[in-house]
């Protein structure tokens, strides 16, 4: 079942979580995505996954480019969101922050996703 959209409670907007992800977090590289992760103390209140969405300013300096990235990155964690989903036992912190220097198509970006996924579920069921 795919949901319509991204829902407002899915969205990771805590200036505290993000700063607790970005120094307590642990990652995982699906080039051109970075995956950052982490199990947070506290239970999420209304959904199991918050997700956040990144394009560094300074490889891409117009504002244009950067909203596109994110909207492709939106799009590809909305449509695959359930198989993420699926397999979590436990709440998550998540931020996709794309690292590449130049724009790819919605297709190799769906692949990286769900490669960076696969290596994110491995490593969470390793360290159980």
């Amino acid at each position: 079942m795919k949901s319509e959209k991204l829902h407002t409670s899915e969205k990771l907007k805590s200036r505290k979580q993000i700063e607790l992800l970005f120094q307590k977090g642990s990652a995982v590289k699906a080039y051109p995505l970075l995956l950052m992760y982490q199990v947070p103390d506290e239970p999420i209140k209304s959904a199991k996954i918050q997700v956040g969405f990144s394009v560094s300013k300074k490889r891409f300096k117009r504002a244009v480019d950067r909203n596109r990235i994110k909207r492709l990155m939106r799009e590809v964690y909305r449509l695959n969101q359930d198989q993420l989903k699926s397999n979590l036992e436990q709440p998550l912190l998540l931020m996709l922050i794309y690292i590449g220097r130049e724009e790819i198509s919605f297709q190799e970006l769906e692949t990286k996703f769900l490669k960076g996924t696969e290596r994110l579920l491995q490593e969470l069921t390793n360290s159980m």
